[in-house]
């Protein structure tokens, strides 16, 4: 993923998500992704913006629903590749350009792996979770990220924001909200 594609793409909803918001205070409500095929509590009124972004060479639409409350954005990007195994490659790909972005240090880092069994076969689920420190418009910042690849599908669940402004209720609150159908 190019840095400015990921960082205009951030912007334009973080400039959407807060011209719709209410209060900067957590207003927790329950969102359904019509096309991306997730729900999620989110702290605000999410905006969602498609658009084509570059993923290591590889061209693809990613569909981002985010919102921003005192600073910080709460996103959930998602997108559909052409085979499994590109999705797995995504994982770390996803994961660097965001830490790139930031200009930013990995602190932690969980990598996952687990199959499951339907008609429809075996289905593999690999999921990479980090926690990393950077610096944006040159303030210090969280970065708390997950990148999940499931088939051909490929979704990153992140918070970015002033660690100060970060409870890790709030944190948790997000992250454990997100689930992946």
């Amino acid at each position: 993923m190019k840095k400015t594609s990921f960082a205009a793409l951030l912007s334009t909803l973080a400039a959407a998500s807060v011209l719709s918001a209410c209060s900067p205070k957590f207003d927790w409500r329950d969102y359904r992704s019509p096309d991306a095929q997730f729900t999620a509590l989110f702290p605000g009124k999410p905006s969602v913006l498609t658009r084509e972004i570059d993923l290591d060479g590889k061209k693809v639409k990613l569909t981002m629903t985010a919102s921003e409350v005192d600073g910080s954005t709460f996103a959930i990007g998602s997108a559909t590749l052409d085979s499994a195994e590109q999705a797995q490659a995504a994982l770390p790909a996803m994961k660097t350009a965001l830490v790139n972005n930031i200009n930013g240090k990995v602190r932690s880092e969980k990598a996952a792996s687990a199959a499951s069994s339907s008609a429809a076969g075996t289905r593999q689920r690999s999921t990479l979770s980090i926690e990393a420190t950077g610096t944006q418009q040159g303030k210090p910042v969280l970065l708390v990220g997950r990148f999940v690849a499931h088939d051909k599908h490929i979704a990153q669940i992140i918070i970015l924001g002033e660690e100060s402004k970060l409870s890790r209720e709030t944190i948790d609150t997000f992250m454990e909200s997100v689930k992946l159908d």
